[in-house]
């Protein structure tokens, strides 16, 4: 095991954030490097528990008391391949997880969990600076083809796992650039866009062929699809956005927030010449939705220069501390701060909105809100809290409701569940022969490491499938699910 006496001993102590007002200056990651003593001391605090729960929190199963050992003993490389044994990006999840391994962590029943999150990021970032992330190509071909639509994470995952099984995998996007949600959702100052195209680099060098700009279902039918390859694996995402039908929602100002992310992206990426179409520069911007996408569009908001920030939640304000019925290992719904949250804006909880308000030119001027409370299983207006604030610009992030119905769907004629998912069997199998869907597609919108979980479970079956055994590792079933109470 590690330091013995580690959680005795050490305090948690987190990388530190670069200033506010430096940081909101720029597009870049937010985070300063922790000097690697410290994140070995940090490594140290793994109690190499009997039972690591840590492992039930994770739906990857990350050997995580085997690699903070190995760094805090120092052995870089011996921890990159305990990392990756199980997790094909390392420096997404690292970045962009909520870490329910941390909440689900042995130490955490009493004092502050361990920094799994900062070390899994450390150890791959060292492992890519001392040029250990290499290409890792099939030792043999199968002379089986696969078609993956969607290079999100879970798309990603499980085009690399089916390409070092020797299949020839082509991954298809629709936008212009890969990486789906990573390249367009997930803003620069939280995961420098360098960090994917360095993975994807690794994955062309295995053999995996990318196809950006193509709108499948559209630019190649799903009839063409079947009859080119021997698989299809669909891993669209949810993106069929919840929206509010509320009186006024016609006025101009008014949008989704992956209307308006991917092009915050464009600019902190330099690749807009001008001012883009939605931008919050000098308005008054509201974002409904209290979530990381709605964070997401704060920090975005900020770095444009807005006027002033509020985001809206129709949830009361989470406590600070575990609630007694979400007890250790779930993940509780906390009070929490993200880095977007230091740096400005408002947040008010318990409010509903009830209307936008236009200028009678058709353009919104504000919200008219009203406070709520829950009773019975449902919202309930207070009488007499109603009151406006101004808004020339207002983000939807209410959340998804599966994947958009597309003509990809319509061809394929893919059977879909009661929640309007994509259905799939124990093997990840659509209704369709040879389909096959993972991610958020199939299990409705989640988190980024239950996306390449998904993945990664897919491709052994696409595997299997494909020449009737397979040795890949399928971490979790399409009925898995987190911890809950």
């Amino acid at each position: 095991m590690a330091d013995p006496r580690g959680f005795l001993t050490t305090d948690r102590q987190t990388p530190t954030r670069r200033p506010v007002d430096i940081r909101i200056k720029d597009w870049k990651e937010v985070y300063e490097e922790q000097p690697f003593a410290e994140l070995q001391k940090q490594a140290g605090r793994c109690m190499d528990c009997g039972i690591p729960f840590c492992h039930q929190g994770c739906p990857l199963g990350n050997l995580i008391p085997e690699w903070n050992e190995l760094i805090w003993r120092g052995e870089r490389s011996e921890a990159i391949e305990r990392l990756h044994a199980t997790n094909n990006f390392p420096e997404f999840t690292g970045r962009l997880c909520p870490a329910p391994c941390e909440t689900a962590c042995v130490v955490a029943i009493n004092a502050d969990a361990v920094t799994i999150k900062q070390v899994e990021l450390r150890t791959i970032e060292e492992a890519f600076d001392a040029g250990l992330v290499l290409p890792l190509p099939p030792d043999r071909l199968t002379g089986k083809t696969v078609a993956v639509v969607g290079s999100g994470p879970a798309g990603l995952a499980a085009a690399q796992q089916l390409t070092r099984a020797g299949h020839t995998v082509a991954v298809y996007e629709r936008a212009d650039r890969i990486g789906g949600l990573l390249r367009y959702g997930i803003p620069e100052f939280k995961m420098e866009k360098s960090i994917v195209d360095r993975r994807i680099a690794q994955m062309e060098g295995e053999g995996t062929r990318f196809r950006a700009g193509v709108n499948v279902g559209v630019d190649i039918t799903g009839a063409e699809l079947r009859n080119r390859y021997d698989a299809v694996v669909l891993a669209m995402g949810a993106t069929n956005w919840r929206d509010l039908k509320v009186p006024g929602r016609e006025n101009k100002g008014i949008y989704q927030a992956m209307e308006y992310l991917p092009w915050g992206n464009k600019q902190g990426l330099g690749e807009l010449s001008t001012e883009p179409p939605i931008t919050a520069k000098g308005k008054h911007v509201v974002i409904l939705g209290g979530g990381d996408t709605g964070a997401d569009c704060l920090g975005t908001a900020i770095r444009q220069g807005a006027a002033s920030v509020v985001q809206l939640e129709i949830l009361s304000r989470p406590t600070e501390e575990r609630p007694e019925n979400q007890p250790w290992p779930t993940y509780p719904m906390i009070y929490r701060v993200s880095s977007a949250h230091e740096e400005a804006g408002e947040r008010i909880y318990a409010v509903s909105t009830e209307e936008f308000i236009g200028d009678g030119a058709g353009n919104l001027k504000a919200l008219k809100l009203v406070e709520t409370e829950f009773i019975d299983g449902k919202f309930e207006k207070i009488q007499g809290s109603e009151k406006e604030i101004p808004a020339d610009l207002v983000f939807l992030a209410l959340g998804f409701l599966g994947p958009e119905k597309s003509e990809l769907i319509s061809q394929l004629e893919v059977t879909l569940d009661e929640r309007g998912n994509v259905k799939r069997d124990e093997k990840f199998a659509t209704s369709e022969e040879g389909i096959f869907v993972c991610g958020d597609a199939g299990r409705g919108q989640s988190l980024i490491v239950w996306a390449i979980a998904e993945g990664r479970s897919a491709a052994a079956a696409v595997d299997e499938f494909l020449v009737g055994e397979t040795g890949l590792p399928a971490p979790i079933l399409p009925t898995s699910r987190s911890l809950t109470v």
